[in-house]
């Protein structure tokens, strides 16, 4: 814990987003008779700010949207940093063929955006396939080519969880991103026009098929490990269940296999204030003014989900923002003996906060990204119904033995599998639900091809964007399922659903011990 909490920096709200406040609602009669005084009239700089952005992107339209943006780029708080990637700094693979899809028509072709760390074995078989949540993009550590630090930046590296002595780690960019991976924003080729809305709707699934024609160029047949948190984890049980024989373990951090209703509502929230900005333009804004008003909004529910009440009182508690001089000085004398006046933008440190968030994220990610991958994430469902509702087929469990990590395989005295993955087999003991969830049993059927690979389940205590019941019962269906290999734990501290970037200790501890 000592290594996440030294990583939650002191919040400092931004001036350029924090401006003038309302400087208060009551008015003495005297104030009153004298509306026309300046100091008297209220302020909105939220507002204002809103127009303030919409002015300077009319007057750079012609100029990229990253530009516009560069200057919310300064990062506060334990969030990572979601920089918009220089195409100069990762791959992409161009696939030719068509790539099936769950729902719609195949997309006639895509790009993949990925980027990589370790060095691949000859005989191909270290490699780790790492999966983003719902706004990150492929730089998930330092690169050469991009020496900014990733989202997953203390997870990466020598000795780290991901251990590049050892392992060779793949991060894509996902399909229906706008991180160089096809998506709304990237060019139909049968229009020469941008996709937008016209961009048929992806499930998780074909977020997978996509990376493993990725795999399939690089030439790796098998993955040592899957490894994803939050939507990556959702990633990560659908590449074990669609490959269970390319799949050697997976990992599964702060996810479900089987969206709850809260979550959907909660996307749905954000959605709807996204797609309510006059902007938006049903999808098509590429040539006009982007949505930013609703992103930010949208950015705004999306914090609130990724955190947790606890925390806020911890780091904020009541405590409004300090006033600077120049709102001080403007208090009439006449008010001068009453209370602060509340503010009806952002006066709390919290609301600063927020503020803070939805601002510096609302040009950075594409608005239809957003809303076609959050609806990818509503529809994901392993239960045993929803899969044949999609026509899917059941592959078979995996036969063959899972691998043996490099540092055994290379020594004629590695212990068995069976012994080894036998001692991988332990859990951090949770109370059987005095009510099991009714979809249980079907959830167990569903994840029936994941029955012999090994699996890693990692909850947070504290999340409520993915409920810690929701990993406990991913453990429960695979263990009904008849998987003997399943290591489950469950994570405290106070961050919610973001603990998974946080806990390096306690998470890259558990992802060690599982895949060394």
């Amino acid at each position: 814990m000592q290594a996440a909490r030294a990583s939650v920096r002191r919040f400092k709200p931004s001036g350029d987003v924090i401006r003038k406040s309302l400087s208060g609602p009551g008015r003495t009669p005297s104030s009153r008779a004298s509306s026309s005084k300046a100091s008297d009239r209220p302020h909105f700089p939220c507002v204002d700010a809103h127009a303030a952005r919409e002015l300077h992107l009319r007057s750079s339209l012609r100029s990229s949207i990253s530009s516009s943006s560069s200057t919310s780029s300064s990062h506060s708080g334990p969030e990572p940093a979601y920089a918009r990637p220089s195409p100069a700094s990762y791959h992409v693979y161009h696939h030719p063929r068509p790539l099936p899809l769950t729902y719609a028509s195949p997309l006639p072709s895509i790009n993949i955006a990925y980027e990589t760390w370790g060095t691949l074995s000859p005989t191909r078989d270290n490699v780790i396939l790492l999966h983003t949540g719902l706004s990150a993009s492929s730089h998930a550590a330092s690169t050469d080519l991009n020496p900014a630090e990733g989202w997953w930046e203390n997870f990466i590296g020598p000795g780290r969880a991901l251990d590049t002595n050892q392992f060779f780690i793949i991060c894509t960019n996902v399909l229906g991103g706008c991180y160089g991976t096809t998506g709304p924003s990237s060019v139909d080729p049968s229009t020469g026009q941008r996709y937008a809305t016209h961009f048929p709707v992806i499930s998780i699934f074909d977020m997978v098929q996509a990376q493993f024609c990725l795999l399939d160029h690089l030439g790796i047949e098998n993955l040592y490990a899957s490894v994803g948190s939050s939507m990556g984890a959702m990633q990560s049980l659908a590449a074990g269940w669609l490959y269970p024989e390319r799949v050697g373990k997976v990992v599964s951090i702060s996810g479900t296999a089987r969206s709850s209703p809260s979550a959907i509502a909660m996307r749905f929230a954000q959605r709807s204030v996204l797609m309510a900005d006059p902007n938006w333009n049903k999808g098509f804004y590429y040539d006009g003014l982007p949505p930013h008003t609703g992103m930010k909004l949208a950015r705004q529910i999306a914090t609130i989900t990724y955190r947790s009440g606890p925390e806020w009182d911890m780091r904020f508690g009541r405590k409004l923002r300090r006033l600077p001089a120049a709102e001080n000085s403007e208090e009439s004398p006449e008010i001068a003996d009453k209370p602060r006046a509340p503010a009806l933008c952002p006066d709390f440190l919290i609301e600063t906060y927020l503020d803070y968030q939805g601002e510096s994220f609302c040009l950075k990610y594409d608005a239809n990204s957003l809303i076609y991958i959050s609806k990818a994430m509503d529809i994901f469902d392993l239960t045993g119904s929803a899969l044949a509702e999609l026509r899917f087929t059941p592959p078979p469990p995996r036969s063959s033995p899972p691998p043996l990590p490099p540092s055994m395989s290379a020594h004629p005295t590695s212990p068995t599998h069976t012994h080894y993955h036998w001692v991988l087999s332990h859990s951090k003991s949770h109370p059987p639900p005095p009510n099991p969830p009714a979809h249980l049993p079907e959830l167990a059927e569903g994840l029936r091809p994941l029955a012999n690979t090994p699996t890693l389940i990692l909850g947070v205590q504290s999340d409520i964007l993915f409920p810690v019941e929701q990993q406990r019962e991913v453990a429960d269906a695979l263990r009904m399922a008849g998987n003997q290999m399943v290591s489950y734990f469950e994570l405290g501290g106070v961050w919610g659903h973001d603990t998974f970037l946080l806990d390096v200790q306690n998470v890259g501890g558990a992802i060690r011990g599982f895949l060394s």
